[in-house]
């Protein structure tokens, strides 16, 4: 009776284990798959991007933007991060025309924190292929939780100034300089803890960029006040002597030279030969 009922067990642990697997290969895409942000209400939309990091226009999480461009641009926008943030970058591109494309393009879309330190994607599509009878691409990057402090030599994000790139990175030449349209938006979720490690970051990595602006000084820096006359330090006997601004070495070689010369002075008194009187 045993044996007969053992290979039936036997089956029915292996159908439960394959029913498990199947599932957890089903939830991983899932839990791998990021939610696509949604505009915030009464966003003002932006139209325009940078070409490089110092030009990167300035955008809010939440704040849409839908600007022109052209196939093989570089466009750059920048977004303020605090501590406790988990933000997520979607864009579409919207594709020129299947019948001047002329084969598959690849696009990517990449985060900088503000040392310039390209930050990991923990979900999304962030470098898909577009065929050439696609009208869109969509492209979506969702990073890891702006952290409060870090060590030195860790990439961990941190509280400061971001950069979207969006660009074309494998892309046939015939098509370059076709125009496109971009639609990008950065969401953000904040569990409201600022300091979720438990630290505590003085100031941002590098502040906002804006090109051409003057900053202002401290003004609560103190500034040396000018040297009265007669406050001059007085140097004594040899206030007079104005000493050249030479290193070390000059002084070094100047009194070796010295001692050679007086060294070739005195061999020579003691070799020379003494003349006889007489």
């Amino acid at each position: 009776m045993t044996m007969r009922k053992a290979p039936a067990l036997i089956s029915a642990r292996r159908a439960a284990v394959l029913l498990a697997a199947t599932g957890i290969a089903v939830a991983l895409p899932a839990a791998a798959s990021a939610d696509t942000p949604t505009p915030s209400p009464g966003a003002a939309t932006i139209n325009k991007a940078g070409t490089s990091f110092l030009t990167a226009a300035g955008i809010s999480p939440g704040q849409p933007v839908r600007v022109g461009a052209s196939v093989g641009d570089y466009l750059y926008w920048s977004f303020t991060a605090e501590a406790g943030d988990t933000h997520h970058v979607a864009a579409t591109v919207s594709l020129p025309a299947a019948a001047s494309r002329k084969g598959d393009s690849t696009w990517t879309v990449e985060v900088f924190d503000g040392l310039r330190r390209r930050q990991a994607c923990v979900a999304g599509a962030q470098t898909p292929v577009a065929s050439k009878s696609a009208a869109t691409v969509e492209l979506d990057c969702e990073l890891r939780q702006v952290r409060s402090w870090a060590e030195p030599w860790s990439g961990d994000p941190l509280p400061g100034t971001y950069y979207v790139r969006l660009s074309g990175i494998e892309l046939p030449e015939q098509e370059l300089g076709l125009p496109i349209e971009v639609s990008l938006l950065v969401g953000v979720e904040s569990d409201g803890d600022t300091e979720p490690e438990g630290g505590d970051l003085k100031e941002p990595l590098v502040p906002a960029v804006n090109p051409g602006k003057v900053l202002a000084g401290d003004p609560t820096a103190s500034t040396p006040a000018p040297a009265a006359a007669g406050d001059e330090e007085d140097d004594g006997w040899f206030d007079w002597v104005r000493w050249p601004s030479l290193s070390s070495r000059w002084y070094w070689t100047i009194a070796g030279g010295i001692l050679a010369a007086v060294a070739g002075v005195v061999g020579f008194a003691l070799t020379r030969p003494r003349q006889r009187v007489g």
